[in-house]
C-alpha cells in the first residue's frame, strides 16, 4: 500500500516487512526525506521507484499529518541490513579514503559479504562505470553520490542490471567508514538524527533551513486549506 504526500508516493511498510519486499524484488529503492521532496524535479523518479521508503522524520510526521500511521524507515539502517541479506553488493560514491574504508569494514561485519565492485564517486565517465558494474553483476548497488544525483545514475544502472536492487543511500558510507560518527541510539530514537548531525557540521543548516519549515508549511497547507484557496 502506498500513501500519497505533496505528490509523492510512499510506501506503508513497517522496517521488516519493507525488508523482506525488498528481498524479493529488483530495481530502484528511493529513501525518501524532505529535501528530497522539495524538489519537484525528483517526483517522477521518485513515483517511477519500486520501494520508497520514508528516511527522515519531517516524511513521518507530514505522513501523519494527512492521516497515514506510518514509522520512519533509517535508509542507512534499512541499506545495511540489504547487506546482510543480499550478500553480493557493490558500493558506488564518496571519498575514495571512504569508499575504501566502508569496505573493508564491511567486510568485518559480515564474513559472507561478497563487494564484487567498488567505486569512488568522483567519475566523470558514467560509461566506463556503467559497465564495469554490469560485469561485476551485484544482487545490491549501494548509491551514495548525493540526491539526486545518486537517483539519476540509478535510473541508467538498473536498464543494464535488471534483476539487482538498487538503493541511493547519501552519507551513509562515511558513517561505516569510521570517518563520520553517527548519532547515539536516544537521537536516533526520537527521530533527531538529523539534528545531531547539523550540530556536529553545521554547514548542513542551510540545506536542512528553511527546506525542513517550508516543507512543513506545505504539508499543512495540503492537509487543511482546500485546493483553490
Amino acid at each position: 500500500m502506498r500513501a500519497e504526500l505533496l505528490g509523492f508516493k510512499i510506501d506503508t511498510y513497517d522496517f521488516e516487512s519493507a525488508v523482506e519486499y525488498a528481498k524479493n524484488i529488483s530495481g530502484q529503492v528511493v529513501t525518501i526525506n524532505p529535501e528530497m521532496m522539495s524538489n519537484p524535479d525528483m517526483k517522477e523518479i521518485v513515483n517511477s521507484a519500486e520501494l520508497v521508503i520514508p528516511d527522515g522524520i519531517g516524511v513521518e510526521i507530514g505522513l501523519r499529518i494527512s492521516g497515514h500511521n506510518v514509522k520512519r524507515i533509517p535508509g542507512i539502517q534499512f541499506a545495511h541490513r540489504m547487506l546482510q541479506e543480499c550478500k553480493s553488493a557493490a558500493l558506488i560514491g564518496a571519498k575514495l579514503e571512504v569508499n575504501t574504508l566502508a569496505c573493508e569494514n564491511l567486510k568485518k561485519e559480515f564474513e559472507d559479504l561478497n563487494i564484487v565492485y567498488a567505486q569512488d564517486g568522483y567519475f566523470k565517465d558514467d560509461e566506463r562505470v556503467l559497465e564495469e558494474l554490469k560485469q561485476s553483476n551485484p544482487r545490491l548497488v549501494l548509491c551514495a553520490l548525493g540526491s539526486p544525483k545518486q537517483e539519476l545514475f540509478i535510473i541508467e544502472a538498473k536498464k543494464l542490471l535488471p534483476e539487482a536492487l538498487f538503493i541511493g543511500v547519501g552519507g551513509s558510507f562515511d558513517v561505516w567508514s569510521g570517518q563520520v560518527e553517527r548519532a547515539p541510539e536516544i537521537w536516533q530514537k526520537l527521530g533527531l538524527e538529523w539534528l545531531y548531525r547539523t550540530i556536529k557540521e553545521p554547514q548542513r543548516f542551510k540545506r536542512i533551513f528553511p527546506t525542513l519549515p517550508l516543507f512543513m508549511l506545505r504539508v499543512l497547507r495540503e492537509r487543511f486549506i482546500p485546493k483553490g484557496v
